[in-house]
């Protein structure tokens, strides 16, 4: 039986586990301020607040119920925006009205959520963390400035009317209570939590074959497939979860999400630059649910990850009942959307090796939008330079062959060459020879080959700014 806590109200149902959260709040629950807009998790309007229980303190995020399975909320505290209201509107809600932060009002709801959700996992309230927070959220009448007017004066508001809470989440939920910011009820929910997780089972029984982890492409791509279904939810499972370092290697579990990755302090101690690049992966609701196994075994010619993976020469652990294998994330892609995987493996854990100091390390992705967007190309250098030389070079590229793609005679050439213009260009003209790019909605062929030309410069810029310079100077002076 799925148990969880709606709100304010204790939720106990033998649904299928494979539901979506959004159709059970507003079909079966009739909590319909959580909106169904687009159903693919690009919209925000359907944004709940999931609370999970973690070491006595409750620790929220925000998803888009339109790709949570319902069998995911076990054990947790889901937050609607009925769950939010208190007697009158709150701070954040009236300045929504009195700011033009709403005007047809359909995604109004998610927009709170999602501000909500930021005031009650921040500490340190800024409006331009406060936006980022928030741009998973789409409104097509205000043009935004009424919402960041909104945000502006609550954090104004917040700062000035909470007392410290010397970083305890306690102490800071009983300050948002105080100022009736939030209900009062949010502070029973870590001991009815306690005693859900004494008197239920941690996990959901089930013998089902169809496996789910973050959800965010499945339920885009098959949600007819698993809707009516009981599904097996791995998000949970320990086996499948984590960030550690054994020996020389860092080892992710396979349902570590693309927030946590952002998050993890260790991560942050070994590749510092990744947190900026994996801003690109989505909005926040995404980020939270989508996982790294996800991203690999979905097979996309433009994940990005994978792609930053595959520089790393990541190495991918496989899990099948007892018995175990490995296999390099290189080799693991054979054609399009095809794996050296069977159907009964799982990933268990990716890991790679801790890179020594003084690297070059770098990710660019080309896309309609710079933010929340697919790649039409991405593109990821990883490798070293020891006295003006190449060093153990690694370059993947999306987007330009049926597969993520790590441009193996690229990396080779580079590898133990001078560092100067020649060698680049010898460099970028044999990436170009590698790759097999087809013309679809994101480009035609030549013009992928265009955007890979121009991204791996991007790589060389940033690294020897002074050289493409220097190119670009004599290529408009006709003297290359």
């Amino acid at each position: 039986m799925i148990t969880f806590l709606l709100n304010n109200e204790l939720i106990k149902t033998n649904l299928p586990s494979g539901i979506v959260l959004l159709d059970f709040i507003r079909k079966n629950q009739r909590l319909t301020g959580t909106k169904e807009g687009c159903r693919e998790g690009d919209c925000g309007a359907c944004t709940v607040l999931v609370g999970e229980l973690i070491n006595d303190e409750v620790k929220y995020k925000t998803v888009n119920s339109c790709l949570y399975p319902l069998g995911d909320a076990h054990l947790k505290h889901i937050v609607t925006i009925e769950g939010l209201n208190l007697e009158k509107p709150n701070y954040l809600q009236e300045k929504f009205v009195e700011l033009g932060g709403t005007q047809c009002g359909f995604c109004t709801p998610g927009f709170v959520v999602s501000s909500m959700g930021y005031f009650l996992i921040r500490n340190d309230y800024k409006l331009e963390d406060a936006v980022q927070f928030i741009a998973g959220n789409i409104c097509r009448c205000t043009g935004y400035a009424g919402i960041k007017r909104s945000l502006a004066d609550t954090i104004n508001y917040l700062s000035t009317s909470i007392k410290s809470t010397n970083g305890t989440g306690k102490i800071k939920l009983e300050e948002l209570i105080r100022i009736k910011f939030i209900p009062e009820y949010f502070t029973t929910i870590p001991e009815r939590l306690k005693e859900l997780h004494q008197q239920e089972e941690k996990t959901i029984a089930t013998d089902s074959k169809i496996f789910v982890s973050g959800g965010t492409d499945l339920y885009v791509q098959k949600w007819e497939d698993l809707i009516d279904k009981n599904v097996n939810l791995i998000s949970g499972k320990n086996e499948f979860k984590g960030i550690e370092r054994i020996g020389d290697d860092i080892v992710i579990g396979g349902s570590t999400t693309i927030s946590e990755l952002e998050e993890s302090d260790l991560i942050h101690s070994i590749l510092p630059e990744l947190r900026d690049f994996l801003k690109l992966f989505g909005s926040k609701q995404i980020r939270n649910r989508a996982t790294v196994a996800g991203n690999i075994v979905n097979a996309s010619p433009i994940g990005d990850l994978t792609n930053i993976l595959l520089a790393l020469n990541a190495t991918v652990h496989l899990v099948n009942g007892k018995e175990k294998r490995k296999i390099q994330l290189r080799k693991f892609f054979l054609a399009y959307k095809q794996l050296d995987k069977s159907e009964d493996e799982l990933i268990q854990s990716i890991s790679f090796k801790i890179p020594a100091k003084n690297y070059l390390f770098n990710f660019e992705k080309i896309s309609r939008r710079t933010y929340l967007d697919i790649a039409s190309v991405n593109s990821t250098f990883f490798g070293f330079v020891e006295n003006g030389i190449f060093k153990q070079i690694s370059i993947a590229a999306g987007g330009v062959a049926p597969i993520p793609l790590y441009l193996k005679e690229t990396s080779s050439f580079l590898t133990n060459q001078e560092i100067k213009i020649e060698t680049i260009e010898r460099a970028i003209e044999i990436a170009l020879n590698e790759i097999s790019p087809i013309s679809d909605a994101r480009g035609s062929a030549e013009y992928k080959k265009l955007l890979l030309r121009q991204l791996l410069l991007a790589h060389f810029d940033k690294f020897f700014p002074d050289l493409i310079t220097k190119e670009v100077a004599l290529r408009e002076e006709g003297l290359i």
